[in-house]
């Protein structure tokens, strides 16, 4: 992962291809999952949609399967609703955001109702996803409701995702609401 969010395609690849390659003598599926989908991540960032593809149905399969008992694995932390959160991320950087929507809809739907950060998250991601389907509304209302959630949280990704959302909407200047929810998030950077 660390390869992937450096920028270092050929490597997360390559890494990527040996967690999967350990992962097949493994009675984990969380684990299994985990390695898909850190492959299909990494070529997805390396422009392989077709493997990308391939193994997020394999990390898909995985995750479908009952984990292992609680507290046995470093890996129970990936939840189903982590998997459809890495799932719609991998989804919308290989263009299909249809199919990213709808998995993010589901982690919503199964995960981070407990964890606000989470949740807050999955909602700029979705807005995200929203404004390149071209629904500039529905891109606004799920802002809307992940400033409501962020609100109060302290977190680096919860910051990122509040600059990211800020930048996009200077395009909207024009729009009274994209100028509200930007004054709304330099709030929260303050």
């Amino acid at each position: 992962m660390q390869c992937v969010d450096l920028g270092y395609r050929a490597e997360a690849v390559q890494l990527g291809e040996a967690c999967v390659d350990y992962g097949r003598h493994l009675d984990n599926p969380r684990a299994v999952a985990y390695y898909e989908a850190t492959l299909a991540n990494a070529a997805a960032q390396d422009d392989d949609r077709r493997t990308a593809t391939r193994h997020l149905a394999m990390a898909g399969t995985a995750i479908g399967k009952p984990a292992t008992a609680g507290g046995d694995s470093w890996a129970a932390h990936y939840s189903p609703g982590r998997w459809a959160h890495e799932s719609g991320m991998i989804l919308s950087r290989l263009g299909d955001l249809d199919a990213a929507e709808e998995h993010l809809h589901l982690a919503l739907d199964i995960h981070g109702l407990d964890r606000r950060r989470t949740r807050a998250i999955v909602l700029a991601d979705l807005g995200g996803v929203r404004l390149r389907q071209g629904d500039v509304d529905g891109a606004m209302v799920t802002w809307r409701d992940f400033l409501d959630c962020a609100d109060g949280i302290r977190s680096v990704k919860v910051q990122a995702a509040l600059q990211d959302m800020r930048v996009r909407l200077r395009r909207y200047s024009g729009v009274p609401e994209a100028q509200e929810l930007r004054e709304r998030a330099a709030r929260f950077a303050a």
